[in-house]
């Protein structure tokens, strides 16, 4: 486990609230709402998560239709203390899309988080 002091807790609770449709008046991780001036056509913020041992991105290994592959891209899904459950995205040529594979990870092994564009995927 790393020493870093890092609290993502409260910004990807945000990011949770935001996906769940749910009314806030957060401020954070870019833009306080996904999508465009406030409709709503995204329903999830994927991220990429950096190991804080190496700096290094974190890729995890999934199963979809029959095909293996390794993913850098996640979806929040749930937060319990310092405890995250994502979900495994794939990204291809920006074409984001969702599998049934999930991870859960202490976030003290993460040094930084990156928001990347909002999109809509559909959800299993």
């Amino acid at each position: 486990m790393c020493n870093k002091k890092n609290n993502f807790n409260d910004i990807l609770e945000k990011i949770i609230i935001l996906q769940q449709n749910r009314k806030s008046n957060l401020i954070g991780c870019n833009k306080p709402f996904l999508g465009n001036n406030n409709e709503i056509i995204a329903n999830t913020r994927p991220l990429n998560l950096y190991c804080c041992c190496t700096n290094s991105i974190w890729t995890m290994d999934y199963t979809f239709n029959g095909t293996s592959g390794s993913s850098s891209t996640f979806r929040i899904e749930s937060l319990n203390n310092n405890i995250a459950t994502f979900r495994i995205l794939i990204n291809e040529n920006n074409i984001i899309t969702s599998t049934n594979n999930y991870f859960t990870i202490n976030l003290e092994y993460i040094s930084c988080i990156k928001c990347l564009e909002d999109t809509f995927i559909e959800l299993n």
